[in-house]
């Protein structure tokens, strides 16, 4: 399907549902993961997203080329391996590779690039060095900050006002009473490295990249100047993303994004899904119990920006609707009327593009599969373009 359909997707930046008008081939970044414990719920709902996006651009004829970095360097992952006594990169190793597994078995579309931020490094450095001549950055302490106040439209990614941005710097390693900082809210590109961390050589002294510098550079090395579509967790808005946004438009002169796509917190007990809180529900413990395709239904069933509740019905009412569809499609238990033909397969197909033209209803698109397959119709289409097979 091409031509005249076009998605409408909520932008974070616009704040609100707009059309993404992009050109034959799409852009897309997506923050992974930092690979210090296994991936949960809270993960595979945003990369799910990016794949369901993906899917509906490619139906649309579309080329898409999707980055989903890994952040091997941060205060995160040095602190875990620094307390399980091993080497942060064989931690990093390990995740990546239950990472990688989780999202292969939930039959997500491989990232085009799945660049780790150790691999950058002269990037990281190049593009630093071009901060600091662009004159938003400074050195103090031994470390070299952004200068927020050298970027006047700090704050039209996350729209928070001052206060909010402060207490969330600190809540995110910010560390906005840094006494070397000219202001609360500039943020690390560089920083000297402990005694235990990793360290390389620059111009400003042995050190390690800040966190936000990081995807900077990947996404620019990776996808150019411009980005049309880049996201992840609503977490990230502030600071990450924020950030961002600000040091590489201060380098280019021309806008780092054109759709800010973020997601919505998944909660456990009344409070999001957190590695530092242990209350996670993992993808790899759900695909010992369930099938995968049971399991990406159960996260499709919650729209992607709202936070949502994970609930024990889930996964039966996920496995039920996956034995529902094959009871009427092209499934284990063979062809069903109509199935693969279009016909009325076809009219099923269509709704659902039109659900995920509507800013990726994918709850709307499993409520329109099942009426079809309560009716008898096959959904094997519809169903494949939400990335379950029956």
């Amino acid at each position: 399907m091409t031509g005249r359909s076009v998605v409408r997707l909520h932008d974070s930046a616009r704040r609100g549902i707009v059309p993404l008008e992009p050109g034959p081939l799409v852009t897309l970044y997506s923050c992974g993961i930092t690979p210090y414990d296994s991936a949960h719920l809270g993960h595979a709902q945003v990369y799910l997203t990016f794949d369901i996006l993906q899917r509906r651009l490619r139906d649309l004829g579309h080329e898409t080329r999707c980055v989903r970095n890994v952040t091997d360097v941060d205060d995160d992952i040095l602190r875990k391996a620094r307390e399980l006594g091993v080497h942060y990169l064989d931690l990093a190793a390990e995740e990546i590779a239950r990472f990688d597994a989780d999202m292969a078995a939930l039959g997500l579309i491989p990232a085009w690039s799945e660049p780790r931020a150790t691999s950058a490094i002269p990037e990281i450095l190049t593009l630093i060095g071009s901060v600091l001549d662009s004159g938003a950055a400074y050195q103090a302490g031994g470390a070299v900050y952004f200068d927020v106040a050298t970027f006047p439209r700090f704050g039209e990614v996350s729209h928070f006002d001052p206060h909010r941005m402060l207490e969330l710097a600190a809540e995110h390693g910010g560390n906005p009473d840094d006494p070397n900082k000219r202001h609360p809210l500039d943020f690390v590109l560089w920083q000297p490295s402990l005694p235990d961390e990793p360290s390389w050589e620059s111009r400003w002294g042995p050190g390690r990249p800040g966190w936000h510098i990081e995807c900077s550079a990947l996404a620019l090395r990776e996808l150019g100047e411009t980005v049309d579509v880049h996201g992840g967790g609503r977490d990230l808005i502030f600071p990450h993303h924020e950030c961002e946004n600000a040091q590489s438009e201060s380098v280019t002169g021309k806008a780092f994004v054109r759709h800010w796509l973020h997601v919505g917190l998944v909660g456990l007990g009344g409070t999001k899904m957190s590695k530092s809180l242990g209350n996670l529900v993992f993808v790899g413990d759900l695909l010992k119990e369930w099938e995968p395709a049971a399991v990406r239904l159960a996260l499709l069933g919650h729209h992607y920006r709202p936070d949502w509740e994970w609930a024990a019905e889930d996964m039966p009412l996920a496995a039920r609707r996956l034995d529902l569809w094959r009871s009427s499609g092209t499934g284990r238990g063979g062809p069903g009327p109509g199935a693969g033909t279009g016909g009325l397969d076809g009219e099923g197909l269509a709704v659902v593009r039109s659900f995920l033209d509507d800013d990726l209803d994918t709850p709307g698109a499993l409520r329109a599969l099942d009426a079809e397959a309560a009716a008898g119709r096959p959904v094997v289409a519809g169903a494949a373009l939400l990335g379950v097979s029956l």
